[in-house]
């Protein structure tokens, strides 16, 4: 089952750059029993049936960036991807194959290998929520094979430019760069006082600095800030782009009002517990003599944009450790990719029973 996973890693998809890999999925598909297209959007889609009641496992085939070169190390394949989320998704395409040839005709099984997730925009998964009605949706997203994920945080993005006139270094007025510390700063006491007594990092608020950029052209000096926030479910985009708003209407006339543009808003979501698609992976896992685990993320997924359009039971559920998203050490376990396509094929077993 691994050679499925280990060839689609070595096709490089960064966000915006998935036409390879889609046709790549579309062929495997196809070759496995699944009717495969491209749709509008670039997702890779993969459809068995045609009943009434659509069981969604939407995943990503888009990556960040970096070379992680494919190789084994034991029983692990590393690569950009493996983890993040080719494993979920090629999971997903071995456990429709499986299902494939006995699915009940009431039910409509859809994989979607969607583009842009990485990217901020989930360009994909927002087309595919305008397509698909699932009576139940699994996302392709690494929570071990023993997991099960239950929500995401939320996200806003914020980008703050401070720009004024050009001035000797002795002036002791602020720089432009001092007064953007001065937002961050700003952040960071609010930041601490929004997580006064909550230990769980799920309600927590973050805020981490992205990118800072300044300098001058002899005429002008400017400093750019790119900040990252990841939301509780009682904090929306909206208000906490009031609240940055307010921090600039509230500063000093002699200080500079920074340009704010905000984007990449999502907010925090979270499923229930008690339902049929839970129970399944529930008994799922524990047939394979492991002890399922439930988890909240605190970054975002593609859950974050369908969950509140679908409304439908709803998990996030893939094989690899999640800790090593986007880093240099990106791999997976073989035996557990395994574990996790017999834990899948099982849980659409039990949901499409008649």
């Amino acid at each position: 089952m691994i050679e499925l996973l280990e060839a689609c890693v070595r096709i490089p998809s960064l966000s915006g750059e998935e036409q390879r890999v889609a046709t790549f999925l579309c062929e495997q598909m196809a070759a496995r029993g699944l009717g495969a297209h491209i749709d509008r959007e670039g997702n890779a889609v993969g459809v068995v049936g045609s009943g009434p009641h659509q069981l969604v496992l939407l995943g990503h085939m888009d990556t960040v960036g970096g070379d992680v070169p494919v190789h084994y190390e034991g029983d692990s394949l590393y690569g950009r991807g493996s983890v993040d989320a080719k494993g979920p998704l090629c999971a997903f395409v071995l456990a429709a194959a499986q299902v494939a040839p006995t699915l009940d005709r009431d039910w409509q099984l859809i994989v979607v290998g969607a583009t842009e997730e990485e990217s901020a925009t989930s360009r994909g998964a927002r087309y595919a929520a305008t397509q698909l009605h699932p009576s139940a949706c699994v996302i392709g997203e690494p929570s071990g094979a023993d997991g099960i994920t239950l929500g995401y945080k939320g996200r806003l993005l914020v980008d703050a430019h401070f720009e004024q006139p050009s001035r000797h270094s002795a002036v002791p007025e602020p720089s432009a760069g001092e007064q953007a510390i001065q937002l961050w700063n700003w952040l960071n006491e609010y930041t601490q006082r929004f997580n006064v007594d909550l230990p769980r990092a799920y309600d927590q608020l973050y805020a981490r600095l992205r990118q800072i950029n300044s300098s001058d052209d002899g005429l002008r000096e400017w400093c750019d800030l790119l900040i990252g926030l990841r939301l509780p479910l009682k904090l929306t985009p909206d208000e906490l782009q009031a609240q940055f708003e307010r921090w600039v209407a509230d500063r000093p006339a002699t200080l500079l009002r920074p340009a704010l543009a905000f984007h990449g808003k999502e907010v925090a979501y979270r499923s229930l517990r008690d339902t049929s698609l839970v129970l399944a992976f529930l008994e799922s896992i524990r047939s394979e003599g492991q002890r399922p685990v439930y988890k909240l993320k605190t970054g975002t997924s593609d859950m974050n944009v369908v969950g509140p359009v679908w409304g439908c039971p709803m998990v996030a559920y893939g094989p690899g450790d999640s800790s090593l998203d986007h880093t240099p050490q990106e791999h997976i376990g073989v035996a557990e990719f395994e574990r996790s396509v017999r834990v899948l094929t099982r849980v659409i077993q039990t949901m499409t029973k008649s």
